[in-house]
């Protein structure tokens, strides 16, 4: 029975969409360009190589994963003519858990999405979802004692393995490790059977297995280490260093995760009444949008009180990027959205992740209220914020959680935004055009 749902019912066409101003936050640590990101990137490889001996011929499983990482093709270009030039054999393997819609096929074409093609990277792009169980562990891990390790069947017959990651905090927990290359090698190398066990134990398993996992592999798994890469608060790559296996899971891996914290995309404001985010995907966050930057979590296992973020009273996601391919897990971050965010949905794909990320994936995979257009999201969310008057109403929009560099804010905002020395604000108002993302 087809379900027909009146989404014009809630729109508010007689509540005037306020003018806008522009606001930059001023960038502190540089990014790096697409040549110096490769420089470093192969330096990296090189000085992993040194502590390592790999015989003349040798294959290399590099893995490359799902999220949308500034200039990730350089890098991995770098990566794997370094490998060619020390005279290995390198692949590229996906290692991203259960994304691409949990097939061979969908996640090489996340890949490619990103310019990570065979043609391009002078090298194969060997996809599968199959795996090897790499052991389990042991008593040393207490009540995890058993638990099933698994990698990816390529990775695990190749003579060494090294992985491609961003360092960044996790959008379900807190730990002394979370995104970066001990969650690859554990969640990304252990494809849907390696997500799907760890997913099950909650937030609290994670913070405790992550670490655990990754020393258990980087001692059983020929690993040469990861390129870990942290940006800037713009999103854009800032450092590359390499991380040895012997490190991964490890206090030095918890430092990087510390600095990539501390550079973290933020909203200038502590309270907002509506926040408009023109674009969700899996390109962005794990969460389609980073929990961090829009202070909420929906996780019942970790209180909310303990999140950082903003307070913010609706959230509107106004439509996907290309790069999710149609991914929309947890849209129920946010409280509004539109028809076009819908209708771009690949359920298939959103379902199996959200099934594989567990309590979190399945409440925050709720669907918003739809509305028709972008305006009716934002006409909307004005009216039922909780301010009986318009003008008074603190209003913000970012082009997604990973650029929050640009903003429009309200009128009411323009006042904390001045008295800001880290904010250049453009006092020229402005309509706001929710047709063309912000750029």
């Amino acid at each position: 029975m087809e379900i027909h749902i009146p989404t014009n019912i809630f729109t508010y066409p007689d509540i005037a969409l306020p003018r806008v101003a522009r606001i930059m936050q001023r960038e502190t640590v540089p990014a790096l360009s697409e040549k110096q990101a490769a420089k470093l990137a192969a330096e990296a490889v090189n000085t992993l190589l040194e502590q390592h001996r790999l015989a003349p011929g040798a294959s290399v499983a590099v893995g490359v994963g799902s999220r949308g990482i500034c200039s990730l093709a350089a890098v991995v270009k770098a990566v794997l003519t370094t490998l060619q030039q020390a005279g290995l054999q390198p692949f590229v393997t996906p290692a991203m858990g259960s994304h691409g819609g949990a097939t061979a096929e969908g996640q090489k074409e996340v890949l490619e999405s990103y310019g990570v093609t065979e043609e391009a990277m002078g090298a194969a792009i060997r996809s599968s979802m199959e795996v090897e169980q790499v052991g389990e562990l042991g008593r040393e891990a207490g009540e995890y004692a058993g638990f099933p390790v698994y990698c990816d069947r390529n990775a695990y017959h190749a003579d060494a393995i090294l992985l491609v990651n961003r360092i960044k905090s996790h959008t379900d927990f807190s730990g002394p490790i979370e995104s970066g290359i001990g969650k690859m090698a554990v969640i990304g190398l252990g494809k849907r059977h390696g997500a799907d066990a760890i997913h099950r134990q909650g937030a609290h398993g994670l913070a405790k297995l992550l670490p655990l996992i990754a020393r258990f592999q980087a001692e059983r798994l020929p690993l040469l280490g990861g390129i870990a890469l942290i940006e800037n608060s713009a999103g854009r790559t800032c450092e590359i260093h390499p991380l040895p296996a012997a490190f991964i899971g490890q206090k030095e891996e918890t430092s990087l995760l510390h600095r990539a914290a501390a550079l973290l995309p933020r909203i200038p404001f502590k309270q907002l009444d509506v926040l408009l985010i023109d674009e969700i995907g899996k390109n962005i966050s794990g969460a389609c949008m980073d929990t961090h930057v829009i202070g909420r979590l929906c996780m019942p296992s970790l209180p909310e009180s303990d999140w950082e973020g903003p307070s913010i009273r609706l959230i509107a996601a106004l439509d996907l990027t290309e790069e999710t391919h149609g991914n929309a897990v947890s849209m129920g971050l946010a409280d509004l959205t539109t028809e076009r965010l819908i209708s771009r949905t690949n359920w298939e794909s959103t379902l199996i992740n959200a099934r594989t990320s567990g309590e979190g994936g399945i409440l925050r995979s709720r669907i918003p209220l739809i509305l028709p257009t972008a305006e009716d999201c934002a006409r909307t969310a004005i009216a039922t914020c909780g301010r009986a008057n318009s003008a008074d109403v603190r209003l913000a929009r970012i082009r997604s959680t990973a650029h929050t560099t640009l903003l429009e804010i309200s009128p009411a905002l323009l006042e904390e935004a001045r008295a800001n020395p880290q904010l250049q604000v453009d006092e020229e108002l402005h309509a706001i055009n929710l047709n063309c993302k912000l750029q």
